[in-house]
């Protein structure tokens, strides 16, 4: 947690950060758009080579802001080291502060201490200002929540990856469901002829030991979470909160090589 001078809020007092994320090409929160261009319209911001870091903060009254600073390292390193549990303040320089927005497009559980629960802004005079932010109903489906169901794989691929056997199988081009798979992963093949805007397709390196990337990948209607060295998953918006394995067979391993390097070559620039 830290503080950042936030007068562009109308609060004219300090921000109190919360929590942070990076929206860059080959990182940024799934529940903004299917890859990077669309994630930083999501914000109304202009994308960049570089990207942006989002503080999600209150200010005094407890309300709720999302700043974006033009300054990634500074958030990537207060990210960093929150994640190995010690405190950081982030005050970015005014200069660096391309948007002040009201709301946070995420749902966070956590609240500064000392101030009233986090809630929206007070409108602008005469309502000119933007609608606050706000994260996708989570007793809904649609393709917010389909690209976090799919984060949320990525990030605990090992609790995931434990609930499916060992035993499952390529998929099937003619059998129901499958058919619906096989749609994504053409698409997937096609995004390797034709490369599809930065992010669309993205590579983490696996928390295990080993030179295996996890791969993330959105289009129309879907999102994939695989490791290169195993299966994959698969997220429509007509099924929801279906989870579809897919088996490694002997299509999946040329196919995620071929994403992996994408990812890395469009992350090189």
């Amino acid at each position: 947690m830290g503080t950042t001078e936030a007068e562009e809020t109308g609060a004219e007092e300090q921000l109190f950060v919360l929590t942070a994320a990076l929206l860059t090409p080959e990182r940024f929160p799934g529940v903004l758009g299917d890859d990077y261009p669309a994630a930083c319209e999501a914000l109304s911001l202009a994308p960049t080579a570089r990207g942006y870091g989002l503080l999600f903060g209150q200010d005094g009254d407890g309300a709720r802001w999302t700043v974006a600073t033009d300054d990634v390292a500074l958030t990537a390193v207060a990210i960093a080291a929150w994640d190995c549990g010690m405190s950081h303040d982030v005050c970015p320089d005014d200069r660096t502060i391309a948007a002040v927005l009201p709301g946070w497009p995420l749902a966070l559980a956590v609240a500064a201490p000392g101030l009233p629960a986090p809630h929206d802004p007070a409108p602008e005079p005469g309502g000119s200002g933007p609608a606050p932010l706000a994260p996708p109903d989570p007793g809904a489906w649609g393709p917010a929540q389909r690209r976090l169901g799919a984060d949320e794989i990525a990030r605990q691929w090992t609790r995931w990856r434990a609930q499916v056997a060992d035993e499952v199988t390529f998929v099937a081009p003619g059998e129901r469901p499958n058919a619906n798979v096989r749609r994504v992963l053409d698409h997937l093949r096609g995004y390797l002829a034709s490369p599809p805007p930065p992010g669309r397709v993205r590579a983490a390196v696996a928390s295990t030991a080993g030179d295996a990337h996890t791969l993330r990948a959105d289009g129309p209607g879907w999102s994939m979470v695989a490791r290169t060295d195993d299966i994959a998953f698969v997220l429509l918006d007509e099924a929801p909160r279906e989870i579809l394995p897919v088996g490694r067979g002997p299509e999946l391993p040329g196919l995620l090589a071929g994403l992996e390097e994408l990812a890395l070559r469009t992350a090189a620039g």
